[in-house]
């Protein structure tokens, strides 16, 4: 058992004071921890064996044999189990059992498909569980955030989830959000100055709490109670459950299921009636026959397996790094139209590496590739030393100062943590001769301005050892710099600022699709501890600008390519300047000819006007957050379906507003990622577009599963409505359907979930989100094939008896018939949009070979063995009119891939009619 946390300890005496109320130094001192190194990773590893993992109870799960219990929770299955019971009543004992069997088959497949899928969403979800950024042996390290202990000193950021209750050390700008704690509507301002210690929860200032956001601001905090001793875990054991796997689409299914089965019902109890009272049946002869088709119209595997498809294809998302957190997107996935990407780190590598620095010397190149410091300077193609250069000696300590990255060697590899544009930066630095580690300590820092969208630039300060001299070095957007400047560094002294010449040197660098930072300086007056913006607002002296480049990642070429062709816009939004967003649109073909629009400009438009350029325009440069939003709802008026990156915090009310929201798993903050449907692991634009297939699959997986179980359902029930409509034999008994949909619906119907996505998936245009998954072709469909199976049945029924064989023969190759009509209209029905018959349609999946090959075994020993022949009443079938059975099947195929054919070019021409039309009213 663990030892209760410290936090409670000191509750247990009355006048101890408790964290929010000492200082920041006495908590310190209680958790044995000092501020600069943090705890030791053996320390760490001790106190989580102490005080156990970093989160709350987990959620208690339904135990198994509740679970398979609930697989017969479903109208389907009532009814099944009612005609059993009924069935025994009246002596038909084996008909009940093989009823019973039928539905004890569906609740262990639903059994293990469920525990699978549940399985699968736990791997999936532990795939996004927050890490937070803690201080272990005096260095900044990653660590999942139920890995923090007590008396770890965790940094926090802008959108990070606070981790566990912390007492804050540090605190910069710091604001709060504590809505779901304490439901404070507004972010809260925090301190390190102690609170009184009777302060109720919601004034605990010196406090931040688990489970909350940063809203601004940048702090460092002790952590003092983690995972069930926190606020959060006091409040509730739960911090949340496995989603059911449900969306809107397969609950609609399940009404039209519990529609259907009142319907056929509906229509047992007509056929009864008409059974006995106008063609004379015997009642119990009557009732067997309805139980018959009561089991073969029901389609009780339907929701299963449709279960089962969505749950495969929330696997294959994941394999492909696109994590659903909310299941419902997987359906919306395949109609989106129009795809709103982040253009750093999503299309392009997020690997940047300075490429050149600007200075009032003139324009240096920058050689080296990524975070390893192995490169030189060049002007105009000469080498130059880095130490000749005042200008780029100051750039680089700039650099490396005013930035909180970090670069490591691991391996063959610099890996940069922390901003991969601060880590170009520092790797800058460090080939102009800087060492990171020594120059931080020759000029700590003692305060600073975090970066912020609003003011656009950070601001660092600095004291010298020897003279206490104090200078902030700034790093932002060249023209929020250029503004702050009055005056340039010069070769050999301070000169008036030329504000003109650096936009033009601005414009010109960033044409080539570099991303511009201005570095600046001021010297601040001796002792001056603390930094705030009016300190550098103005007065500045500007050291000069550095290009940056981030190439797009090889993936994404191929991937808008083929969004292109799939019907799907992309339009790039980024805070870079416009003629860096443009040159790099160029460069992904994002469109023939990008138009870029900037944020300014995007003020100046009035709602009403917004979707007609919105549609016109690729490249949204110089955005701010609150954009996205007013993009997604201009795109959102035409009925496009959107789906949205972001990684920010204040990127979170356009991930909800848009259809999809993706967030990026790796440099997107906790906010972005509770917002959003779907999360990155690799932030790569090329996994949304894989996503977006792989949601066009899941959904044409379905259609597929409806199409092949109604029609066959609906054929045999057809069969025997046919003969009792005409006063013939049934050619089949009421045990033997059981029998054929115990059989094909678990070994058939259930390969359609794990179809692979069919060959033209992405050059169709997206699906309307309103599309009926019960089209008129779909009805169509069902009709015709129903008719064709009952034809097939009623056809070899008459030949078996016109050749003088037994009711039982002729009934045994009915079913035959039917089972191998399933078999052939499976693989009919594995392909929407194209032919079957091609040798790729033949050759089938290994999930239909093996249900293909499960049914025959199972047929071989319906028709030959001696104890099922004895059980079903069927006799053994002749080679030739087993080799009959198979011409039938194969003429079922042939008639559905002509009639798809027809239907396909019947469609293709409206769709060019409609298309021609479209032109010549844009005309």
């Amino acid at each position: 058992m663990a030892r209760p946390l410290a936090k409670r300890d000191a509750q247990t005496s009355a006048d101890a004071p408790l964290p929010f109320a000492q200082t920041a130094d006495e908590v310190m001192a209680a958790q044995q921890v000092a501020l600069d190194s943090g705890l030791s990773a053996t320390e760490a590893a001790s106190r989580r064996e102490r005080y156990g993992p970093n989160r709350l109870p987990d959620v208690e799960h339904r135990g198994a044999v509740m679970r398979f219990l609930l697989q017969f929770h479903n109208l389907l299955i009532y009814v099944l189990i009612g005609a059993a019971v009924l069935a025994a009543a009246i002596g038909n004992v084996i008909d009940a059992a093989v009823i019973v069997a039928v539905v004890v088959l569906n609740a262990i497949v639903g059994f293990i498909q469920e525990g699978r899928a549940e399985r699968a969403l736990e791997a999936i979800r532990g795939m996004i569980d927050p890490h937070a950024a803690v201080i272990r042996d005096g260095r900044r390290v990653d660590v999942a955030a139920d890995d923090i202990v007590p008396g770890d000193l965790v940094l926090l950021e802008p959108g990070t989830r606070v981790p566990a209750d912390l007492r804050l050390v540090r605190a910069r700008n710091l604001r709060i959000d504590e809505a779901a704690l304490t439901g404070e509507s507004v972010p809260v301002d925090k301190t390190v100055r102690p609170a009184p210690q009777n302060a109720v929860l919601a004034e605990r200032t010196s406090m931040v709490f688990s489970g909350t956001f940063v809203a601004n601001g940048t702090a460092t905090g002790i952590a003092v109670a983690t995972g069930p001793q926190s606020e959060l875990g006091h409040i509730s054991a739960l911090v949340g459950t496995v989603e059911k796997l449900t969306t809107p689409l397969i609950r609609r299914m399940d009404q039209f299921a519990r529609l259907l089965t009142f319907f056929i019902l509906a229509a047992c109890a007509a056929v009864f009636l008409f059974a006995v009272y106008v063609r004379a049946y015997a009642w119990q002869e009557a009732f067997m026959v309805v139980i018959g088709l009561a089991v073969s119209a029901i389609p009780e595997g339907l929701p299963a397996v449709m279960t089962i498809a969505l749950a495969v294809g929330v696997q294959r998302m994941a394999d492909r790094n696109a994590i659903i957190r909310r299941l419902p997107a997987v359906e919306t996935l395949g109609s989106v139209s129009v795809i709103c990407s982040d253009k750093t780190g999503t299309l392009t590598r997020n690997e940047m590496t300075v490429r050149s620095v600007v200075t009032p010397e003139g324009v240096l190149d920058v050689s080296g590739v990524g975070y390893s410091p192995q490169g030189g300077f060049t002007d105009n193609g000469a080498p130059v030393e880095p130490g000749t250069s005042k200008v780029l000696t100051e750039a680089a300590r700039a650099a490396i100062l005013c930035n909180d990255a970090e670069l490591r060697h691991s391996g063959n590899d610099w890996l940069a943590h922390g901003d991969p544009m601060e880590g170009a930066l520092v790797c800058f630095g460090m080939k102009a001769g800087f060492d990171p580690e020594l120059l931080r300590k020759q000029l700590p820092r003692t305060d600073e301005i975090p970066f912020d969208t609003e003011h656009r630039f950070m601001a660092t300060l600095h004291h010298g050892h020897e003279d206490g001299s104090a200078v902030a070095y700034i790093k932002g957007a060249p023209e929020q710099i250029l503004s702050m400047c009055d005056r340039q560094l010069g070769r050999d002294q301070v000169e008036p600022l030329d504000a003109d010449d650096w936009h033009e040197q601005t414009a010109f660098t960033a044409r080539h699709g570099q991303r511009m930072l201005a570095l600046a300086m001021k010297r601040l007056p001796k002792g001056t501890q603390d930094l705030a913006v009016s300190d550098v607002s103005e007065g500045a002296v500007l050291i000069g600008l550095v290009g940056l480049i981030d190439p797009p990642r090889e993936e994404v070429l191929s991937a808008i390519q083929e969004c292109r062709s799939a019907g799907i816009d992309v339009k790039m939004i980024t805070g870079d300047h416009a003629a860096t967003a443009t040159a790099i649109a160029r460069e992904l073909a994002l469109a023939p000819e990008p138009q870029t629009l900037t944020g300014d400009q995007l003020d100046d438009i009035d709602d009403t006007d917004l979707p007609d350029v919105v549609r016109k325009m690729t490249v949204f440069a110089r955005t701010t957050p609150s954009h996205k939003l007013r993009l997604v709802r201009a795109l959102q008026v035409d009925q496009d379906v959107t789906a949205m990156t972001g990684d920010g915090v204040n990127d979170a009310p356009a991930l909800k507003q848009a259809d999809v929201g993706v967030a990026m798993g790796r440099k997107g903050t906790d906010a972005a990622k509770e917002a959003a449907e779907i999360v990155l692991a690799d932030d790569n634009f090329a996994s949304i577009v894989a996503a977006i297939r792989e949601g066009r699959t899941v959904y044409d997986n379905i259609r597929k599963v409806i199409a092949w179980t109604l029609p066959t359902n609906g054929g045999e029930g057809a069969t025997l409505i046919g003969a009792i409509a005409f006063g013939l034999t049934l050619p089949m008994t009421a045990i033997q359907i059981l029998w054929i949909n115990m059989v094909t619906a678990v070994a058939l119907g259930l390969t359609l979930a794990f179809e692979p996505t069919e060959p033209g998936t992405m050059t169709r245009p997206p699906r309307k989100a309103t599309e009926s998954l019960l089209s008129g072709t779909l009805l169509w469909r069902i009709c015709f094939v129903s008719l064709l199976f009952a034809a097939g049945a009623f056809g070899i029924f008459f030949y078996a008896i016109e050749r003088g064989q037994s009711v039982d023969m002729a009934r045994t190759m009915v079913v035959n018939t039917l089972v191998v009509m399933e078999i052939a209209y499976l693989f009919s029905v594995r392909f929407v949009y194209s032919g079957s018959l091609t040798w790729r349609g033949m050759l089938g999946t290994p999930a239909v070979l093996i249900g293909v090959g499960t049914t025959v075994l199972a047929q071989l020993a319906f028709t030959y063995l001696p104890p099922l022949q004895s059980l079903f009443a069927t006799e053994p079938v002749a080679w030739q009119d087993g080799l009959l059975i198979i011409g039938i099947g194969a003429a079922l195929l042939i008639l559905v891939e002509l009639e798809k054919a027809i239907f396909g070019v019947f469609a293709r021409r409206r769709t060019a009619a409609q298309e021609t039309a479209a032109e010549e009213t844009a005309a």
